[in-house]
């Protein structure tokens, strides 16, 4: 069985290699350099011992990058600058791990020890990108800004 198995591992190894190789080929060939990394990416996630006849994987459906913002990792980053919503009711203002729901359904939670007091009917506000890949929320009728992060 053992014996079978390794017999099997070393007949597919050129194929394995010599798809591998065209497929290298192939992607260096690509123009772009957005769709050449997307090819080099699919190679990537290709089983380490290929056959010439399995196909290769459909690019993955890429996420709606408002739903996304705020929860990338350190490795992908949402190309989005920043994000406009609503806080819906009154808003009376923030103190340290406040949370705001908005109007899109992202719920944000103060992250610094940072605290006002408001009387605002509905304000529109934006959270936007800031130093070291943390969050600001701007607050429409507000002359503070807090430091945020997204809960969900």
């Amino acid at each position: 069985m053992r014996l079978n198995a390794v017999l099997l591992t070393l007949l597919t190894l050129p194929v394995a290699t010599t798809v591998v190789a065209n497929d290298l080929q192939r992607c260096r060939a690509v123009p772009e350099a957005m769709a050449r990394l997307a090819c080099y990416d699919a190679l990537a996630a290709l089983p380490a011992v290929a056959t010439a006849t399995s196909p290769a994987a459909p690019p993955a459906a890429k996420p709606d990058a408002v739903a996304q913002f705020g929860l990338e990792s350190q490795t992908v980053r949402n190309e989005l600058e920043g994000v406009d919503s609503q806080i819906i009711g009154l808003f009376e203002g923030w103190g340290p791990r406040t949370m705001f729901r908005l109007a899109n359904g992202q719920i944000w939670q103060v992250v610094d020890d940072s605290s006002a007091v408001y009387d605002l009917q509905s304000p529109k506000v934006r959270v936007r990108r800031a130093a070291m890949g943390s969050f600001l929320l701007d607050i429409t009728g507000a002359n503070r800004t807090p430091r945020v992060r997204r809960v969900n």
